[in-house]
């Protein structure tokens, strides 16, 4: 009976993927986040290579969050900037752009790797192009409501974000590959890089393909700004009417409320899986076994989150979305007591797996409530907010676990914490939700 269930689901999958597959404008705009996000877990990838698993440098709990920090608090800021952005030029023109710069920006970085530049003006460069790729995912959200109909959206946001995801992970996997073959050192990592650059010139071609008002905005101010101290107010002003708008808009609001949650208590995990692999899973001394437990460990988490794809579309058919989210919350909450009292890699391999159930079957019904639920000339604005509200909860559960997780990564306490974020954030969900609904 289970096999006969699992068979239904798949064939459940496979038939919506090809309802949205067969709109042309879908396929090109799939295409070009396959490409970009294969292109960005090639060029994360090479980063920790040359920050957390290189022979010279020793990775820590500070050491990470730390990384954490830098590498995402400054692009974060560029978030609503793009919202605004995203609501008054052409969102085609936005992608096509973003994936040509980022292609110049990590052949720069490759340069400076290659020839042994690991200083400020290295991680200024790594920036920009972390920053640029605000623009891009938040322009993918946007559009995609211009590309599929409404009552197809769950199924075009679990083939997207889920596919983009796996792909990303399929990227960080071939740069380990490269690692494996051509040994460990500053110059494989520039190899690297110039892969993940011809990637981004890939997406850039496919992106131009789509005619430049395909993906909106529509009935925006498109009047350019005349001045820096105009574009800070039109930022200011666009974040203000974003957060309005969703809050007159209870389901979006309290999905963005539960997805913040849910990755603070995911941010803490990332972080001791980090040093996890680098010293408990594999030979402090052997950095390259410590890459490889990683890469492994991200793969199958990976392919919890391409589950969440073909589970999530067939279980909101039978229920509400915000009972998947309640379910996915109870049983990351469980996941998380199980860490608590035992682990080793094994399990941490399969929990990832059921854990990338959970953060992407929520991601992919609050990525529906919050799309479904704002108007198109919000829309930029408020998938801004959400990817700023995404980022710094990660931030702070990387400033959170800090001082608390051991260089080796294991603390029963600290994974007894995040059980409770889970299990707090899912209940409180429950009954935001249940207030609306009797009331």
């Amino acid at each position: 009976m289970r096999s006969l269930a699992s068979v239904n689901v798949y064939g459940r999958f496979v038939d919506d993927l090809r309802i949205v597959m067969r709109g042309r404008d879908f396929r090109r705009l799939f295409a070009t986040r396959l490409s970009s996000q294969f292109a960005d877990g090639t060029f994360e990838a090479a980063l920790a290579s040359l920050f957390f698993f290189s022979p010279q440098r020793a990775a820590t709990a500070g050491a990470i969050a730390a990384a954490f920090a830098v590498a995402i608090l400054p692009y974060t800021l560029v978030g609503p900037f793009a919202g605004v952005v995203l609501d008054r030029w052409s969102r085609r023109q936005i992608l096509l752009r973003a994936n040509l710069i980022r292609a110049v920006v990590v052949i720069a970085v490759a340069a400076m790797v290659a020839t042994g530049r690991i200083g400020l003006p290295l991680y200024v460069v790594v920036l920009a192009c972390l920053s640029i790729n605000r623009f891009f995912l938040a322009g993918l959200g946007a559009s995609l409501p211009h590309v599929v109909v409404r009552d197809e959206l769950v199924m075009a946001n679990a083939v997207s974000t889920t596919s983009g995801t796996v792909m990303a992970l399929v990227g960080a996997g071939v740069a380990v590959g490269v690692r494996s073959l051509l040994g460990s050192g500053d110059g494989t990592d520039a190899v690297i890089l110039l892969v993940a650059a011809g990637w981004y010139l890939i997406s850039a071609a496919l992106a131009s393909r789509m005619p430049p008002g395909l993906l909106g905005p529509d009935d925006a101010d498109r009047r350019p700004w005349r001045d820096a101290g105009a574009a800070a107010r039109a930022v200011l002003t666009g974040l203000a009417q974003a957060a309005e708008h969703l809050w007159h808009r209870r389901p979006a609001f309290d999905a963005l409320a539960v997805v913040a949650g849910q990755r603070f208590a995911y941010g803490v995990v990332t972080v001791a899986m980090f040093l996890l692999c680098r010293a408990t899973f594999a030979d402090p001394a052997d950095p390259d076994a410590g890459a490889l437990a990683l890469a492994t460990a991200f793969m199958t988490s990976g392919a919890g989150f391409f589950a969440a794809a073909v589970i999530t579309p067939a279980v909101t058919r039978r229920m509400r979305l915000e009972s998947w989210i309640l379910i996915c919350c109870l049983a990351a909450a469980a996941l998380s007591a199980g860490f608590a009292l035992w682990l080793t890699y094994p399990m941490a391999l399969a929990a990832g797996f059921a854990l990338g159930i959970a953060m992407q079957g929520t991601k992919i019904c609050v990525d529906a409530l919050v799309q479904g639920h704002t108007d198109d000339v919000y829309r930029g604005r408020a998938m801004s907010f959400y990817d700023l509200l995404f980022n710094l909860t990660f931030v702070a559960a990387a400033g959170a676990a800090a001082p608390v997780l051991p260089d080796d990564g294991y603390s029963p306490a600290a994974f007894a914490v995040v059980a409770l974020v889970y299990l707090a954030t899912g209940l409180a969900y429950r009954a935001a939700r249940w207030r609306v609904t009797a009331g």
